[in-house]
């Protein structure tokens, strides 16, 4: 095995970006690159793409992907709920709405709004849809955001929503061109925007070095953008700035939250006489409700003489706790050592707090206003992964819920707090769940830290083909939830499928993850190789058997199984990954990134960052198990050059590496249904011929 705590890579903090000869392979639309990357796709859609299997594949997650049948999931918005649908017809997409009534029938009665494929067409533009933000409290306008080709970056454009029309800029209409802006309401004349202004009146870019606004301003209907009056200016160094609005009513507020990284924050109420800091630590997440500041810990925090352990959610009476800074607070929420908060949201009368308890989902009530005494929703499925979908708390108790499992499809549950939920909707089966069955296991890691996972299979298989799925970083959790694709590709065939709960998630809380950060790391990634060898050892497979997954984060993942423990994988799929760690903080999005990994220019920080960063630690001499990468052209949060230039690297050192890239798609790797089912299919079928074995 190689070690990962083993001397670094042959490259070191000192080697300059002039020593990397494929730095060429940065340029992302470049002809050069883009040749290099059609040279590669070539060959992989070739060996993977023309058997009966790989349409088979393909076609069923399409169906999954295309079905009528799906949960139409709406948020509500003053009397409508709000739908985005995309099917086989609707390959783009649909924005729509209805109302509750409507909803609850089996064949809604649809407003359409926007026609994503119309309008694409109508501008010969590869329009992906982003999101839409809905003025309250009128909801007759909309702030819509469209990427070209799945990008983060984004167009912004203002829709009537009473005459279905665009509002343009010849009609003082608010609209901003492509670029990572973050907009919003404060009134139906005025918004908040961040987005690149250029040279700001300081002498610097109004964006951070992560790509994000840095500069606020109001902008007033009529008005250009340039004329907008600037709120506030943060750094360079920052990841990103933002002021919201709050339409609560009886409490309109402005709020700035400054992004000093990714991680820590400073929160401001700008009131017409100045700003009012709010002394929280920088590290908690905060929300303010009404008279209520809650503040749920990230770390220890010594509050008026009380210490709130990591974890914790304590409320405050806002006004006395920044008027005082030392009011007491009450305790909502105490982590142990199996549970921890993974959600608050808010109804009009109720406080919902979503618990883990040893990766098993629990919801629970505290009731506002009345001393915060607990209670519980009615109607809640047991053994399932519920999470809240939407509230409307500033009018009712109404909620919207989800619930599922491994085995049992998605449901859609409505109701109110008060009263209960019952089932709204529910998606079909799209596989006969009857003989398959999840069961959670733990193992030690290398330090002793018990490490849970979850086995997924069919109860006539005892061994065979297993793949393995991890993420491990910024504190995402990784819940048991119906994945049809996986199901029909994988566990239905004969393989088994396993979700590791790896530190660097947020399934034990935040120490879960800030045990992992920085000089942390080599903890994700331990844990995930315990878990491998776990599974062999329970005789579910063989390494030559077993593969694993990722993308992201969980691509980084995969590329330091391959370079620091390939002999534990006969297969691994890396998809949009970071895998060059001594140049991630420089490409788009990933200076934002620092907080997680560190400073790679810092030599202490490089010295353990480059005890795993993949791209530096290709070897000639090892053996790598079967190797599938794939990334998108268009994702502008992790650059593809790490994808390409991982590959470049193996290649030239021998090594054969499948490789494929999607020339749109975004971050997500696929722009539409059809591109998403043949990047599910092309897994899949990469799996089959390299870990299935007798199953193939």
């Amino acid at each position: 095995m190689t070690d990962i705590h083993s001397d670094p890579a042959d490259r070191t903090a000192a080697d300059s970006a002039a020593d990397d000869p494929y730095l060429w392979l940065e340029d992302v639309s470049g002809e050069r690159s883009l040749d290099w990357v059609r040279a590669h796709n070539a060959p992989t859609v070739a060996a993977l793409t023309s058997g009966d299997r790989f349409a088979e594949l393909q076609a069923s997650a399409q169906e999954v992907l295309d079905t009528d049948e799906r949960i139409p999931y709406a948020r509500r918005r003053g009397a409508y709920l709000y739908n985005f649908w995309r099917d086989a017809t609707n390959t783009r997409g649909l924005w729509r709405r209805t109302d509750l009534e409507s909803y609850r029938t089996e064949v809604p009665v649809w407003d359409v709004l926007v026609d994503l494929d119309q309008l694409a067409e109508s501008e010969d533009e590869n329009w992906v849809w982003q999101s839409a933000s809905v003025l309250r409290p009128d909801y007759d306008r909309a702030l819509i955001s469209l990427s070209r080709g799945g990008a983060d970056a984004a167009v912004v454009r203002e829709f009537d929503l009473v005459t279905r029309t665009w509002v343009d800029a010849e009609s003082n209409g608010f609209a901003l061109s492509e670029n990572k802006s973050d907009v919003s309401w404060i009134d139906r004349d005025t918004v908040f925007v961040g987005t690149d202004f250029g040279v700001h009146t300081d002498g610097l870019a109004s964006l951070t070095d992560s790509g994000y606004p840095r500069v606020v301003k109001r902008w007033t209907r009529g008005t250009p953008l340039e004329a907008a009056e600037t709120v506030f200016a943060g750094d360079v160094a920052d990841v990103a700035v933002q002021v919201g609005h709050d339409h609560t009513p009886g409490f309109e507020r402005d709020f700035l939250v400054r992004a000093t990284d990714f991680f820590h924050q400073e929160m401001v109420e700008l009131r017409p006489d100045g700003e009012v800091e709010i002394p929280v630590p920088t590290d908690a997440h905060t929300m303010i409700r009404c008279e209520w500041l809650f503040v749920l810990t990230r770390s220890d925090w010594e509050h008026g003489g009380v210490t709130h352990p990591t974890g914790t959610l304590v409320v405050f009476d806002y006004d006395d706790f920044v008027g005082s800074g030392d009011a007491p607070g009450e305790v909502l929420f105490r982590p142990d050592e199996h549970t921890s908060l993974q959600d608050v949201q808010f109804t009009r009368s109720h406080l919902v707090l979503v618990t883990l308890r040893d990766v098993q989902t629990h919801v629970h009530l505290r009731d506002i206003g009345d001393g915060w005494t607990e209670s519980t929703i009615a109607g809640l499925p047991e053994l399932a992964t519920i999470s809240v979908l939407d509230t409307d708390p500033d009018v009712s108790d109404e909620i919207f819920l989800s619930a599922s499992s491994f085995t049992t499809p998605p449901s859609l549950l409505h109701g109110t707090t008060t009263d209960g939920v019952s089932v709204l909707k529910q998606t079909p089966a799209f596989f006969d769940a009857e003989s398959i069955s999840a069961t959670q296991f733990f193992v030690s890691s290398d330090d002793g830290t018990p490490i849970p996972y979850f086995v997924v299979k069919r109860d006539d298989v005892s061994t065979g083909p297993t793949l393995l799925y991890g993420y491990g970083g910024f504190e995402n959790s990784m819940t048991p939830g119906y994945s049809a694709i996986s199901a029909r590709s994988w566990i239905t065939r004969g393989g088994i499928y396993v979700i590791a709960n790896i530190r660097g998630g947020g399934e034990y809380g935040p120490s879960w993850h800030t045990q992992a950060i920085k000089a942390g790391r080599h903890l994700v990634y331990e844990d995930f190789a315990s878990v491998a060898r776990d599974l062999v050892a329970r005789g579910l497979t063989t390494p030559a058997q077993l593969a694993a997954q990722g993308g992201s984060n969980g691509g980084l993942l995969m590329g330091v199984m391959a370079t620091s423990y390939p002999e534990l994988f006969g297969a691994l799929v890396c998809q949009v990954p970071l895998l060059d760690m001594r140049r991630y903080h420089l490409l788009l999005a990933g200076a934002s990134w620092v907080a997680e990994y560190g400073n790679p220019d810092d030599p202490a920080e490089w010295e353990f960052i480059s005890a795993y960063s993949p791209y530096q630690r290709v070897r000639r001499e090892a053996t790598y198990p079967a190797l599938l990468v794939t990334t998108s052209t268009r994702d502008d949060r992790v650059h593809p050059g790490h994808a390409r230039k991982f590959t470049a690297r193996l290649e030239e050192y021998g090594h054969t590496v499948s490789y494929y890239e999607n020339i749109e798609g975004g971050h997500g790797g696929a722009a539409d249904n059809k591109q998403a089912a043949f990047k599910s299919a092309l897994a899949y079928e990469f799996l089959w011929q390299t870990v299935g074995g007798a199953n193939a």
